[in-house]
């Protein structure tokens, strides 16, 4: 009788050890996902939350401003990052250049993200869409509607305020133009804007419009998320009057529609976690993921039929380019030189 319960026994840890065995290959499958993300982290942090309690898998996080492309080509097949989100198609297609992505086959995404703002072979994916658009001064600009074009017209002169030419967000809106008019006519363009300059541009999207509110300047050339940014912003309630002074033009709705970029994710060439890194991505171009980047971020998500922020649907509908981003990124080596050629960051000339 003791022997029949001591064996008993026996087999009640061995089953129970058998039991804790198997239970350790489903805690390992949940595992992790390395991230290195440019987007800063109250933009995102709300997504690896969501993403960490509907699948387990836990999202380890590097924010850096700069160099993290540089950082994963020089780590190699060293590095640990599984994908690197970031914004702007240049940064998306220098990602590519630099050889640390590789390919991403997925229905989900293919479903979730229109082929305008991804790239056909896979290598990048876009995750939310920002405008370049127009501030104009409600008090000195009477118009409500305007075109890129229009900006290079001489009843502008020395009234636009627009950051550096080379930053990634110009460089792309002057590949659009290259896209739909050619070299020679953008070229033309660009000098034209660079002769209604109100001075040398500087300083970001907000500074630009800080200049409409000053005076100096009746037209801001900014992305539409930073009208959110200086509204809602309770530490610098400045920004909230320069939101104030300005309404927001989305140029050329009438006809081709407004230049459209986006921040977007690439899945690293050498990712450790792969199969977790593509269901963060799949997660991100969902339903759920898509509503919290349009409640946090005001930015235009992706996939088609998620609402966008009650602030947001506040700026008025707008028609949207639809020229592939890969066209424009052909496109853009060609557009920082031609911003060199004109001298546009010299800008207008004092005669």
């Amino acid at each position: 009788m003791k022997k029949s319960c001591l064996w008993r026994g026996i087999r009640c840890v061995v089953y129970s050890l058998i039991v804790m065995m198997l239970a350790l290959p489903v805690a390992h499958a949940a595992g992790e996902v390395n991230v290195y993300s440019y987007r800063q982290p109250y933009l995102v942090e709300p997504l690896f939350k969501a993403f960490t309690k509907t699948s387990g898998i836990k999202v380890n996080v590097i924010f850096v401003k700069k160099g993290l492309i540089e950082r994963m080509a020089a780590e190699g097949v060293n590095s640990p990052a599984d994908i690197l989100l970031t914004v702007d198609i240049g940064r998306l297609t220098g990602a590519v250049a630099k050889g640390v992505t590789q390919p991403v086959k997925s229905s989900v995404l293919r479903k979730n993200i229109p082929a305008a703002y991804r790239d056909p072979a896979g290598q990048w994916f876009g995750l939310t869409r920002r405008a370049r658009v127009v501030y104009a001064s409600k008090d000195r600009v009477k118009q409500d509607a305007i075109t890129y074009e229009e900006l290079a017209d001489p009843k502008w002169k020395g009234k636009i305020c627009i950051r550096s030419g080379q930053h990634v967000y110009n460089v792309a809106l002057i590949a659009s133009m290259i896209s739909h008019h050619g070299e020679a006519k953008t070229k033309e363009w660009l000098n034209g804007v660079k002769e209604n300059l109100a001075r040398k541009p500087s300083g970001n999207d907000r500074s630009q419009i800080k200049g409409v509110y000053s005076g100096e300047c009746d037209l801001a050339v900014g992305n539409t998320y930073y009208m959110a940014k200086m509204m809602l912003n309770d530490k610098q309630p400045e920004q909230k009057k320069w939101a104030a002074s300005v309404k927001m033009l989305f140029p050329n709705t009438a006809a081709r529609g407004a230049h459209i970029n986006v921040s977007g994710v690439v899945l690293a060439k050498y990712a450790p976690h792969k199969a977790n890194a593509i269901k963060l991505m799949e997660f991100l171009s969902g339903d759920e993921a898509q509503k919290i980047y349009a409640s946090v971020n005001h930015e235009y998500p992706v996939k088609a039929g998620v609402a966008w922020s009650d602030l947001v649907k506040s700026w008025g509908d707008f028609k949207a380019d639809t020229i592939l981003l890969e066209e424009v990124a052909k496109n853009r080596k060609r557009a920082s030189e031609l911003v060199d050629e004109v001298g546009f960051n010299e800008g207008p000339n004092s005669s």
